[in-house]
């Protein structure tokens, strides 16, 4: 592990190792004009190692070369160049490396040289991450290098892996803040580590505890989390550029992310160890968090606000209770069937309070919501619910660009009416199990304005996975990059 990774600056030390990227294709080839003409006899004999075939990852070594290969010419992408570097981290740990330099090549015009090296930078910064803090006197010792320095020959790569690494730092972010053990992350946690992001970044922080929730009848929100010791709160992030894009004038892009700092279910426990993992349960807001950092990071030309609602959901003697009734910021009456269904509770006053307060152009929530998405498109991609065309398309190219896919799914009148409540406006959790992912959405509907274009991303089953290429287990800082994506694409 290393304890910084750094961009270089075109004057890359003596020790530093050259990397070449190798496709597949090269290995049939005789001639390598793309290659620069000093390297090409490494090059060659580097092609000719046992067992190299140019896949995303594969490395051979020459006495003057590394050489990284990164799949088929025709089919490279940011996500195996991600792959790529990963495997790359691996290697130039294991071998003590500090400072290497990719070499000019003059045919990736596939994939834009700043891409094909940010992706590259990307994947070594996200491998090389782990969660730390937490080793006792019987950890197994790690070997750690004091800094590992990228460097490329042209400029336009250089560029890249300054925006990779950033990017990475974001999303590592994110991975920290899902990581770290329900014990330390609350709450209280949580908006103490906006407010130093804030400070480290340009951003405004506000936070809502809960006697001002309370008083605001934040009822989502005050009645999920009362029965913790920590008490929940609102956090508010502002990103207010100096001065905005002309196309992003007047628009003003609101992100919530649920933040259940632990799940045990409430009165509706979870039972048959389903509550472990469930420090995940705030995956959305960690995501927004890290997507503030990289938006405040880069200083985008686009005006952006993220909303925290966070609770612990637990279980005491005042714990909210299924068929309570519980009126939520916006004056709606929610009949509680099943105090597992929080998330969508807190989400709700988080929305209300942006409709009302914020006045947003365009408001994406992100949650780990349901179960039911993970049954309907496992790990795979995330469940999105958008009614608005123009912004739904808009979520889509950022989604295709940031390799961060997502599914739509409906949300119509029928599955609206299926949330109505016989005692109450709306059910939080219909205790028929039809459409499980819709409900979510469905209920969520109600507290957005309908002319605000919305969409709701529910990311149960790729905020965090057994395995990933990049990440390994746990959390994957999924939408960090998609969220990254959409606002540049907002402000041109």
């Amino acid at each position: 592990m290393y304890r910084k990774i750094t961009a270089g600056t075109a004057k890359s030390p003596k020790t530093a190792r050259r990397i070449a990227i190798a496709f597949e294709e090269d290995l049939g080839r005789k001639r390598h004009d793309a290659i620069a003409a000093g390297d090409r006899d490494a090059f060659r004999r580097g092609l000719q190692t046992p067992g190299f075939k140019g896949e995303s990852g594969d490395i051979a070594i020459t006495d003057t070369l590394i050489i990284l290969g990164v799949g088929s010419r025709e089919r490279i992408g940011t996500q195996p160049a991600r792959r790529a570097g990963a495997r790359l981290q691996a290697f130039l740990d294991r071998a003590g490396i500090n400072a290497v330099v990719f070499t000019q090549r003059g045919d990736c015009d596939s994939l834009p040289v700043e891409s094909l090296a940010g992706s590259l930078a990307e994947g070594v910064a996200l491998a090389n991450w782990r969660l730390e803090g937490y080793d006792g006197t019987h950890a197994k010792a790690r070997p750690e290098h004091a800094r590992l320095r990228l460097d490329a020959e042209r400029s336009a790569s250089r560029d890249g892996i300054k925006r990779g690494l950033a990017l990475a730092e974001a999303v590592n972010l994110t991975r920290t803040i899902a990581t770290t053990p329900p014990n330390v992350c609350h709450p209280t946690w949580v908006a103490k580590q906006a407010r130093r992001l804030a400070r480290e970044s340009g951003l405004t922080c506000k936070v809502i505890d809960a006697k001002k929730a309370e008083a605001m009848g934040m009822g989502g929100i005050t009645n999920v989390g009362k029965a913790s010791e920590i008490p929940p709160c609102l956090v508010q992030l502002e990103w207010k550029p100096p001065k905005v894009a002309k196309a992003a004038k007047g628009r003003h892009l609101v992100l919530v992310g649920k933040t259940i700092t632990y799940d045990t279910g409430g009165l509706s426990l979870k039972i048959s160890n389903g509550m472990k993992g469930m420090k995940y349960d705030m995956c959305g807001g960690a995501t927004v968090l890290g997507a503030m950092k990289a938006i405040a990071d880069a200083k985008l030309p686009v005006r952006v606000t993220g909303l925290l609602p966070a609770a612990e959901n637990m279980v005491a003697d005042d714990a909210y209770r299924p068929d309570d009734i519980i009126t939520m910021y916006d004056g709606t009456t929610v009949e509680v069937t099943n105090t597992d269904a929080e998330g969508r509770l807190v989400l709700a006053d988080a929305l209300a309070y942006a409709c009302d307060k914020l006045k947003p152009t365009e408001i994406v929530d992100l949650a780990t919501l349901t179960g039911g998405v993970v049954v309907a498109l496992g790990n795979f991609c995330a469940g999105m619910w958008c009614e608005h065309d123009r912004f739904r398309g808009a979520i889509e190219c950022a989604a295709t660009g940031a390799d961060e896919k997502v599914w739509q799914m409906p949300v119509w009148d029928v599955h609206r009416d299926f949330m109505r409540s016989p005692v109450a406006d709306i059910l939080n959790s219909n205790p028929k199990r039809l459409a499980h992912p819709i409900q979510g959405a469905a209920f969520l509907s109600y507290f957005v304005d309908p002319e605000i274009p919305w969409a709701h991303l529910d990311i149960a089953g790729v905020a965090n996975v057994e395995s990933d290429p990049v990440t390994g287990a746990g959390s994957t800082g999924w939408g960090v990059r998609l969220l990254d994506t959409l606002v540049r694409g907002m402000a041109t």
